[in-house]
This record gives C-alpha cells, structure tokens and sequence, in this order.
C-alpha cells in the first residue's frame, strides 16, 4: 500500500502536534513554515515559561472556554491534559504543577518544551520546509491535491492540515493568511477580534502606576445594562490602562461590549475582603490611632505608596492635610473609592498586541470527530485558527494540541 502524504502548515504547536502524530503512523509528513524557526509564538507563551495545559477535570476545564467550549470535546477525549503531560516526561521533559493548577515545566523555560517537540519531528522524519508561505491550495473534485507556496511551487498530497495561527503576537508570524485562505475557498468566518488583552482607559491615572500590580483585589466591569463581576486576583497597571490575569480573562466579553457601545467602565474594589461598613470602621480606627500624621503617611498600611497619591488625587484630598482634620464626607469619599476605583475603559490594545484571538473558522465548518473540513475533502483544521479561546491557564495551548493530535490522526488514518 502506498504511503499517505500529508502536508501540515503552520509550525506552532498544533501544527507540530499533528506533524508528529500523522508521521508516527506512517505517513509521509511535510511540515511547512514561513519562519526561518518553529514554534516562535510558543516561546512567548506564559512570560516565556511555557504554561503548556492545566490540571483541572474535563468539565471545568470545557468551562474556561468562551462560547465553544463543548466542540472541544473530542479533540479532548482523545489528547487531553495528563496525555499531554506524559507526552513531555516520557520524551524527558520533568513538568511541575502551579496555583490554580497551571502545568509548567520544570525549567520555567519555553525552548525545553520546543526541543521535546523538535527532537520528535526529527526522530519520526517529518521534513520542514522553512521559509515558505502558503498561496493557495490545490484541489480537484473537492478533494485536497496538495498547496502552492510562494513562487509557484506545487507540493503534492493526499492531505492537508491547516494550523496557520490567528493574528495575534503578528510579530510571530501570526498575520490571518489561513483564516483569509479559508474565507476565499466558501468558508464561515466568525469575525476576528482580541482576545486575553490589556485594555485602554480614558483616565491618565494608570501611566501614573505604571507598573504596580494589585494583588487580592476585585474588578466589577459595567455597561450597557451588564455587569461582569471577577474572582478576587490580580490586575497590573500599564501606561495606557490596565491588564493582568484578571483584566485579560474578562477581556473577551469587554472587546464585544466595546463594539456594542462604548459607555464601559471599570471598578477596582481595593479591599475586596471587607464590606463598605466594614472598610469605614477600619478607616475610623486608623485615623484614630494616626491623628496626628498626614493622611498620605496614615494610609501607607491601606494601599501601596504608589496608589496613595493617585486615590488622593480623586478624592481631591491635599495629601499633606493631617488626619485630625479629615472631614466625615472626606473619609467616607475615600471608602468608596477603595471599594470602586473607577476608570472608563475607551477601547482594548490591538489584537496584534493580544495573547489569543477569538473568531476564525466557523465550526459549523468542522467535523469535531476529526476536525476535517465539511466542505472539502482530505482538509483538516487546527489551533487557533479556528473559532475556539478559553482564559488563561494552559487553556489555549492544551486545546491546539489536542486539536492538532486529532487532525493528525484522523488525516492519517481516514481514507
């Protein structure tokens, strides 16, 4: 029987996935990537440390997808998280488990998990052409014959796999030419925005903290009649808004609220462990034992030294004015601005600048068995091109590679 020829595009790690599984049953595999290098955007995942899945259960991990969450099923049922784990410790790669169940290796360095993935490529002889970009795919009667790559050239196969990226981090390679490709040959495309993205604000206060992180603090985001209330964690201030994990998990439903209207606005609850009349008590015992200082000195044990001058500022308090003298209405001006810190949000960073991209190729599309085209036969799709994102935590990794081992597979084995 004559051996399958499969052509994967796209070296990230959905398309390195499916490169190795596709070779590791037989087939003749060629991995194409218009980067000189592999798996560029992996090297900046999670700060460079590489958050590559996350430990938590099926359901709960279905959850931390935006909309489509359940697509995924599949593709997970058949490589899920502890799969990909014994996929790097069995090839070497010791991998350590973090808050919140977050899966790193034990270097706290993305290269070692691009060379498992590298060394596995070479050992199941998947050739890599570098340097080449895709054109246009060859098809006949419906069914996949091979790509054409920049200067004309035809490559030859029985089956392809597209796992070209959405357009985020553009630096990396990540320009959308998939996703336009695929809206070219008839197919659905839900439209591209940011996802996991920091977000600019009207108010000039955050450049003031750029920098300062805020940890164990609330966010409440409003607009449009909606309210979205966050889990207590993290938010950075940046010098044009804000980010940080609790920023960019939010930041999905923000960019579409954004587009809907543009009246959007955040609150930082400071003290998200203590009501208001809890927060007014502890002010009133403060000031009662720091009478005497300023009122900039007498909240040093409230907020970071950083965020002092801003919050007075708001209150239009005079930062060097002694506490004795702070009035009721000055005191409870400051409660509530620890308890809603407010900023108007004007619009998110550009989706270049975003971890994910949310949209891409209609899963109507997709065959979640297989993730082969429903419109063309021998086309299978995988990563982030398609219409798939989730929060951050591993999330997004885990689902290009199991979207990518389940392309590879099924373009191997399905005549």
């Amino acid at each position: 029987m004559e051996t399958k020829r499969i052509i994967v595009v796209g070296g990230g790690p959905a398309g390195m996935m499916a490169a190795i599984r596709a070779a590791h049953l037989g087939c003749e595999v060629t991995l194409i990537e218009k980067n000189p290098v592999l798996g560029k955007k992996l090297l900046l995942s999670g700060k460079g440390r590489c958050n590559l899945t996350n430990a938590t259960d099926l359901e709960s991990f279905l959850k931390r997808f935006s909309k489509n969450g359940q697509f995924l099923r599949d593709a997970f049922k058949k490589f899920f998280n502890q799969d990909l784990i014994d996929f790097f410790e069995e090839r070497g790669l010791k991998l350590k488990i973090e808050r919140q169940l977050r899966v790193f290796p034990a270097s706290d360095r993305s290269a070692s998990v691009l060379e498992v993935l590298k060394k596995e490529l070479l050992k199941n002889k998947v050739k890599i052409i570098y340097e080449s970009q895709l054109k246009d795919i060859l098809i006949e009667e419906n069914k996949v014959k091979g790509v054409i790559v920049a200067g004309g050239k035809n490559l030859l196969a029985d089956k392809l796999i597209l796992a070209t990226g959405g357009l985020s981090y553009a630096a990396t390679g990540s320009t959308g030419e998939g996703i336009q490709l695929a809206k070219r040959l008839g197919y659905r495309i839900i439209e591209t925005r940011p996802g996991l993205v920091p977000l600019e604000t009207k108010q000039n206060y955050p450049r003031l903290l750029e920098g300062l992180t805020l940890k164990n603090i609330r966010v409440k985001f409003s607009g449009a009649k909606r309210q979205i209330i966050s889990e207590v964690g993290e938010l950075l201030f940046t010098s044009f808004g804000i980010s940080g994990p609790l920023v960019l998990t939010l930041s999905g439903e923000i960019v579409d609220w954004l587009n809907e209207s543009k009246d959007v606005f955040v609150e930082i609850d400071l003290k998200p462990a203590l009501t208001r009349e809890q927060l007014d008590a502890r002010l009133l015992r403060e000031f009662k034992i720091n009478a005497k200082k300023s009122i900039k000195n007498a909240l040093k044990s409230l907020l970071p030294q950083k965020l002092i001058s801003v919050v007075l500022e708001i209150a239009k308090i005079n930062p060097d004015k002694k506490v004795s003298q702070i009035t009721q209405e000055e005191r409870e001006n400051l409660a509530s601005l620890l308890k809603g810190l407010r900023f108007d949000i004007l619009r998110a960073r550009p989706i270049e600048e975003a971890m994910v991209t949310r949209g891409g190729v209609s899963l109507k599309d997709i065959e979640p068995r297989t993730m082969e085209s429903r419109l063309i036969k021998g086309l299978y799709f995988a990563g982030e091109m398609i219409d798939v994102d989730a929060d951050t935590g591993g999330f997004n990794l885990q689902a290009a590679f199991s979207t990518g081992y389940l392309a590879g597979e099924s373009a191997a084995v399905n005549s």
